[in-house]
């Protein structure tokens, strides 16, 4: 099993400590670091300074927002960056959710499966480069109808430097988990439970095709295990409790179908209600644990083989605690 960081995004880690901790990952010769966005700093930015202080890791975005970019554009940064960074670049992609998509950058957020589908399509044929882009897609088309009538199939002018830039795509719905299987390179799934592995993989071990499972995990450290099981309550009840609407939050639904829907909602409700502190208290340890490895330093070595054992490819490790570098460090030795 490969071994990477996700660096996610402001404020959860500070510039410097994305930059000290890409430069960590390089040094130990880790598989991948990855950054994310949300409605701040956007990844992009973030991923090119790195890819000019790095020089084996690869660099992936963890996602770049579907809806804050047309494909085009998408092809061209992934392009962009994969030159710059001597073709270290993995185009991770998700489509938010409607709080994301129609409140910050005013995209319809219906049939978000078919939007994916087709913007993976249009991104792919841009950087194959094969000749002019045109699609004619329900969600998309290129040129467009109706306009100026102007528009012409353009080629990229930018031509990467690997033949194929993977494409993970951030999947959480069974309907899109199943699409990943069959269209992605990559699958980077949040809150994976090694002890439900079996279920959460059938989509693609039946799909048959080669797909990194990647999982983007919290591996939060410290002696005591219900501090550490604390360093984990913010991240959760922000996605728990935010990311979405009542009724329509992807995180939620996915903790009730792994059997801890009760905790999950309660989150949810105490947040909408403006009680974050009580929100996070809400969490249940299990909904924690199922999320998020709790260990002290000792207790990593078997935590992590748990994933490699449930078939993950790729863990993606999201550190916390007071010394995130000697996290780092630790995780790397136990992979090793």
């Amino acid at each position: 099993m490969r071994t990477g960081l996700f660096l996610a995004y402001w404020p959860w880690f500070s510039f410097d400590e994305q930059v000290e901790l890409a430069q960590l990952a390089d040094e130990l010769r880790l598989d991948s670091v990855w950054v994310s966005e949300a409605w701040g700093q956007d990844a992009a930015t973030v991923l090119a300074h790195l890819s000019a202080v790095t020089e084996n890791v690869d660099l992936g975005s963890g996602l770049f927002q579907i809806p804050g970019r047309s494909p085009a554009m998408t092809a061209m940064t992934a392009a962009t960056l994969d030159v710059i960074s001597g073709g270290r670049f993995r185009l991770g992609l998700g489509v938010s959710g409607p709080q994301v998509s129609e409140g910050w950058h005013g995209v319809d957020f219906s049939r978000p499966v078919a939007r994916t589908r087709e913007y993976v399509e249009i991104v792919r044929a841009a950087l194959a480069r094969e000749g002019p882009l045109s699609y004619d897609g329900r969600e998309f088309q290129l040129p467009i109808e109706g306009g100026t009538g102007l528009g012409k199939p353009l080629k990229l002018l930018a031509k990467p430097v690997q033949e194929r830039i993977p494409i993970y795509l951030g999947a959480v719905g069974p309907k899109a988990v199943e699409q990943t299987a069959e269209i992605a390179d990559g699958w980077l799934p949040f809150g994976f439970d090694p002890a439900r592995a079996d279920e959460l993989l059938a989509p693609i071990r039946a799909s048959g095709r080669e797909v990194d499972v990647a999982p983007v995990v919290m591996v939060c450290v410290d002696d005591d295990r219900a501090r550490a099981r604390d360093l984990a309550r913010p991240w959760l009840t922000i996605y728990m409790g935010g990311m979405g609407a009542k009724g329509k939050n992807f995180y939620v639904d996915a903790a009730d179908r792994a059997g801890f829907g009760d905790s999950a909602r309660e989150v949810q409700r105490l947040f909408i209600e403006g009680d974050r502190a009580g929100a996070a208290a809400a969490l249940s340890d299990d909904l924690i644990e199922s999320n998020a490895v709790c260990t002290d330093i000792a207790g990593l070595p078997a935590r992590i083989a748990e994933f490699a054992d449930a078939g993950v490819d790729t863990l993606l490790a999201m550190p916390f605690g007071e010394d995130r570098p000697a996290i780092v460090r630790a995780i790397a030795d136990a992979a090793a």
